[in-house]
């Protein structure tokens, strides 16, 4: 079955800088699964997706406009540490927090934490990169009525799939 629209794609992928160094990996792991034609992974890396089998493998370059967009340093600011949610009982540079906009919920990188301010950072963390995607296709499913409805795929213990 080739990979289009309203197809469930189960895939590995390793994550490197144009230099060789690996960013990510779900070789180790369980694959990535999205939904064909829902706008669930980046989109340049779905067109490349499209037409391809299971068991197919590519390499893809993609450039910041095409990744995960270049750097915007308004986006680095300084907040109220009470303002953030952490799993980390203790803000600390390098952690990941959430803080609440009037357009949802928006995840951050803590670059500097005092008592009661923090200076944050709301771009993604490859921000201004290019990045490398080594892909290796796995499965292709017809999606279920429920997918469609919701947009997503469901990985195999029934959940939406990340």
């Amino acid at each position: 079955m080739i990979i289009e629209n309203s197809k469930v794609v189960c895939f590995h992928y390793t994550l490197k800088s144009p230099e060789g160094t690996l960013i990510e990996t779900t070789q180790d792991g369980d694959p990535a699964v999205y939904l064909h034609g829902a706008n669930n992974i980046l989109p340049k890396l779905e067109q490349a997706m499209a037409g391809k089998k299971p068991g197919e493998q590519f390499s893809l370059e993609l450039g910041p406009h095409d990744a995960y967009g270049m750097r915007n340093e308004a986006l680095v600011e300084r907040m109220a540490v009470k303002h953030l949610q952490s799993r980390d009982r203790k803000l600390r540079p390098g952690s990941i927090a959430v803080v609440n906009t009037e357009k949802g919920q928006r995840q951050v990188t803590v670059l500097k934490s005092g008592k009661f301010q923090a200076t944050i950072d709301g771009n993604h963390p490859l921000a201004g990169q290019t990045i490398v995607f080594h892909i290796e296709i796995g499965d292709v499913r017809e999606a279920t009525p429920e997918e469609l409805a919701h947009g997503h795929a469901h990985g195999p213990d029934g959940h939406a799939a990340h």
